[in-house]
């Protein structure tokens, strides 16, 4: 087993990663790390347990969507247009990620014994 060494908001850690899957790792404590900043620089939280908390509920949602989404059966109405544009599975992702954050916020308040 291989070990990369990463920066996740700032904080170094030491990965165990199975070889060939670097890629992946990488690309999953980038998706962590921005999630988590993301959160951070919002000004509402600064406790790093907690931005990791609410960064895992976040990616977690988002996770269950898609899996949810790729299970579906799709509408029998649709159709891929006929200039190859399929869309992106990423479309709502924004919108989706900032209305899991307001109802965090607005659910977790300025209470700091939440979490």
């Amino acid at each position: 087993m291989k070990q990369l060494e990463v920066q996740i908001m700032g904080q170094s850690y030491l990965l165990g990663c199975p070889e060939g899957g670097e890629s992946r790792l990488l690309e999953a404590v980038e998706r962590v790390d921005t999630a988590m900043c993301r959160i951070r620089d919002s000004n509402k939280v600064r406790a790093r347990d907690r931005i990791a908390v609410l960064a895992a509920l976040n990616l977690a949602f988002d996770l269950g969507d898609r899996v949810t989404i790729a299970t579906a059966p799709a509408p029998l109405t649709a159709m891929p247009s006929d200039n190859g544009d399929h869309g992106t599975p990423a479309e709502g992702d924004t919108h989706m990620l900032v209305s899991l954050l307001e109802r965090l916020d607005r659910a977790l308040g300025d209470d700091g014994q939440l979490i």
